[in-house]
């Protein structure tokens, strides 16, 4: 299987690309930490790579916003290099920080003419969250979550509630198999405080744009790749793997189909 190279994007206040660099190594892929400056300075690095990643962290101290400052570098900045860079097929992954960035940069769904069609608001419990969350997994087409149906992951954020500007947005983005991830109770059933951590319309905890190549996704997956960071893992059954693993396996994979 072909080994992608991953580029792990950094800016200031980003706090989980170790983590991520982890789990996509452990994956089979081999990875580069780059500072969005770096990449600013120099798009044409985004030719050395397959994989693009915007990790989880507090860019730019969410002064203006979480994932706001950082959004507004790629739209000045970078928009015609990332815009090639996934028509080339490759794939883009935005977690927490990342997914508010992502979502609006406008890289996962385009404003229209009245603005932006969904955004990232503050949790609707008015503090930050940090629990652990079941989600259900709809993958339709996207790569990242091929054979996935349900998994176990934490969350740690203050503005993670998915909204959309209209009921018929998020109708329609389900629809078009956009809704990839929504929290679930532990046995499926619809969710509710805290199951739910954010009040998410449509109990949203994660989208891919059209092409099913870019995914944007509120919980971390990179904090749950060894068996021994379950909460419970001493009184469970011993797995093999964590439950997030998979998702960069999944991307590695896709490279070698």
């Amino acid at each position: 299987m072909p080994t992608p190279n991953v580029m792990i994007l950094r800016a200031p206040g980003t706090n989980c690309d170790r983590e991520t660099a982890f789990a996509f190594e452990k994956a089979g892929a081999k990875c580069e930490s780059l500072h969005i400056r770096a990449l600013r300075a120099n798009p044409e690095r985004l030719l050395d790579f397959q994989i693009l990643v915007l990790p989880g962290g507090f860019s730019y101290g969410d002064d203006v916003g979480a994932g706001k400052i950082w959004a507004s570098q790629f739209e000045h900045f970078l928009a015609d290099a990332i815009r090639e860079f996934r028509d080339a097929e490759k794939l883009i992954l935005g977690i927490c920080n990342g997914f508010q960035t992502i979502l609006k940069a406008g890289l996962l769904m385009p404003s229209d003419d009245e603005g932006p069609l969904a955004t990232l608001a503050h949790n609707t419990s008015g503090k930050f969250e940090d629990r652990w969350v079941n989600l259900l997994v709809t993958p339709n087409a996207c790569p990242f979550l091929k054979g996935m149906s349900q998994v176990y992951l934490p969350v740690a954020h203050g503005e993670g509630r998915f909204v959309c500007r209209k009921e018929w947005i998020l109708q329609g983005l389900a629809q078009a198999g956009q809704v990839v991830l929504r929290y679930t109770g532990p046995t499926g059933e619809p969710p509710v405080y805290p199951q739910n951590p954010n009040d998410s319309q449509g109990d949203v905890a994660g989208i891919c744009d059209a092409t099913g190549r870019v995914l944007g996704l509120m919980p971390h997956p990179e904090r749950h790749i060894l068996p021994t960071q379950h909460p419970n893992w001493t009184r469970r059954e011993q797995q093999p793997d964590g439950d997030g693993l998979q998702l960069f396996r999944n991307a590695v994979a896709f490279f070698g189909e």
